[in-house]
């Protein structure tokens, strides 16, 4: 199995469930892994037949940046779904980090898996 990954994506968006969050933007930093066969794109050198990982990053940021949740579980859904649904991955590992979250904590968040992993 291939894997096309994103690290650190960092993107600004409404999340939090206490008031004084709802009026702030956060960061939120994405790190995503995808199945996805390169034999064809290291066989053409054609980005169209590659999972393109600009398009996902800019799928997702222009998602995340409109978007307003109480929860980064429910965040991570939907970004995990956009993924699998619109870029035709069959597998994708996705953590949602909000750094600065938690005094003493680098980070908190989620790391969640939808799909179905190819051996």
């Amino acid at each position: 199995m291939d894997i096309v990954f994103i690290e650190d994506l960092r993107i600004d968006a409404v999340i939090g469930i206490y008031d004084w969050e709802r009026r702030i933007r956060q960061t939120l930093s994405f790190d995503l892994e995808m199945a996805f066969d390169n034999t064809r794109p290291a066989a053409t050198d054609d980005i169209s037949d590659t999972l393109n990982y600009k398009s996902v990053s800019k799928r997702l940021q222009s998602y995340v940046e409109a978007s307003s949740f109480g929860l980064v579980e429910t965040l991570a859904e939907r970004c995990a779904a956009i993924v699998l649904e619109e870029f035709g991955v069959s597998w994708v590992r996705l953590k949602l980090s909000k750094p600065g979250a938690v005094r003493g904590a680098k980070a908190v968040g989620v790391r969640i898996e939808r799909g179905v992993r190819p051996a």
